[in-house]
Formats: structure tokens, C-alpha cells, sequence
């Protein structure tokens, strides 16, 4: 592994006080080493440095960071629980790899819980509640417009679970978090197809101008198509980038 320069971002958790802000990272000075080692660690597998199934070797790590072995072992400890590291017998600590049918079974499973959620926020939401997610989805257009990648998958949550906070259900939320985690490195290529980005960011606009008219049937077919089609063009994509991957590889071990 090549040396990096760590650059932190935190993964976002749900609360219900209002986000409309986008997450900032705490002063280097009150975090913790073990704490910024995850960081730095979920952030370069979000950003495709590290590919899907190369492994992680500990020491490699400690030494590209400039840390010991133990806060490294539990970051990655850290990032097993997060989904965005697996730990295989023989090869230690490897990045994470979905396969295609995970991947449209995690977009379905988003489909349905986030329409369900926004069925019960819509009758609740105040102006006040609308406008901060809308608020969100200027921030993450300027972060396109900006190239701010690290940014993308933590406003697009912000957006998702601002329109659901109002239907009170934390439980769920926290579930709904998890899956966003998992999607999170998957959003990011989804945005970087063909208007990706610009797609997401009209399908939002229309989401919410539904939810504004307190319109719950089109909101949520709106919200289900976005979720659905997003999946189905990044499994579209990653079919055919796995697909030229391994002819590359079949064809240099000629």
C-alpha cells in the first residue's frame, strides 16, 4: 500500500434534532486516535481507495497512518460491524464486497422502508421540518457542483432522514442508517455515472415538491422509483466493470 494522507470525515448517526448542516470534523486535538484511525480507515474505502477485497494488513495500515497496530485492529474491528470489512480466515481483514444480488436486495430494502416512513412523515411535517431538508439539498448540489465526494453520501442521508423525522420512528431510522452505511460507497459511483449527480439531485427537488403539496401518493412513487432506479443503473454499471475486471485478469494470466 501506497503512503496517504489521512483525511477524516465522520459517518453520520441519526438523531432526530434537525440536520441541516453538513457534518463538520471535530478539532483533531478532541479526538481520539483510535477514533480518527476509523475515520481515516471508512473513508478511503467510501472514496475507492482501497478496491473491493483488497486486504488490509495491519501493519501496512499502522505504518501508513503513522499510528501502533491497536487502535488499526479496532478501527477495523469498528468497520466489520459497519459492513465495510470483512474478516476472512486465511486473508486476514479484506474490503468488503457486495455481490450484485446484495447490492439490488439493499436498494429494495430502502425502497420499502423509506416509502413507509415518509407515508407516516408527511401528515406530521411542519414548514419549518420541510425547510431543512430542503436546505440539505442546496448543500448538495453545491458539493457536485464542488466535486466534495466525502460530502455526497453524508447530505444525501441528511436529506433521507430529514423527511422522515417527523414520522417518530427511531427504531427504524437507526436500521435505515445501517443500510445507508452500506450504500454509501455504491451512492457515490452511482453519482459519478452518466448525470449521476444531476439526476439524484432533480429526482430530490421532485420528492420534495410533492411532499410540499402534502401529496403522499406521488411521494412516495416518486421516492421509490429514485431509490429503485439508482440501484438498478449501479448494478447495471458494477455488472459491467466486474465483467471487464475479470477479462483483464483472465487475459493477463495467459
Amino acid at each position: 500500500m501506497t503512503r496517504r494522507s489521512p483525511e477524516l470525515h465522520p459517518t453520520p448517526t441519526y438523531s432526530p434534532i434537525p440536520l441541516g448542516t453538513p457534518p463538520r470534523v471535530m478539532p483533531i486535538q478532541r479526538q481520539t486516535i483510535a477514533g480518527m484511525t476509523i475515520q481515516a480507515l471508512r473513508e478511503r474505502i467510501l472514496r475507492g481507495d482501497y478496491p473491493e477485497g483488497e486486504p488490509l494488513r495491519q501493519d501496512a495500515l499502522a505504518d501508513e497512518l503513522g499510528v501502533s497496530r491497536i487502535p488499526v485492529r479496532e478501527a477495523l474491528r469498528q468497520l466489520e460491524a459497519e459492513g465495510l470489512v470483512t474478516f476472512n480466515p486465511h486473508r486476514g481483514a479484506i474490503v468488503s464486497v457486495l455481490s450484485l444480488a446484495e447490492i439490488d436486495e439493499l436498494f429494495e430494502l430502502r425502497a420499502d422502508i423509506e416509502c413507509d416512513l415518509l407515508r407516516r412523515a408527511i401528515p406530521r411535517m411542519t414548514p419549518a421540518q420541510l425547510d431543512r431538508a430542503t436546505d440539505v439539498l442546496d448543500e448538495f448540489e453545491a458539493a457536485l457542483e464542488s466535486g466534495e465526494a466525502a460530502r455526497w453520501g453524508p447530505l444525501n442521508w441528511h436529506f433521507h432522514s430529514a423527511l422522515y423525522a417527523p414520522a417518530n420512528r427511531n427504531f427504524t431510522m437507526g436500521v435505515l442508517q445501517k443500510l445507508h452505511q452500506h450504500s454509501d460507497r455504491y451512492f457515490r459511483m452511482q453519482v459519478l455515472l452518466a448525470r449521476g449527480g444531476e439526476r439524484a439531485n432533480e429526482e430530490h427537488r421532485a420528492i420534495a415538491a410533492a411532499v410540499c403539496k402534502k401529496d403522499i401518493a406521488q411521494a412516495c412513487d416518486l421516492m421509490h422509483a429514485h431509490i429503485l432506479g439508482a440501484g438498478t443503473s449501479l448494478v447495471a454499471w458494477l455488472q459491467e466493470q466486474r465483467g471487464a475486471d475479470a477479462a483483464a485478469a483472465a487475459s493477463s494470466r495467459r
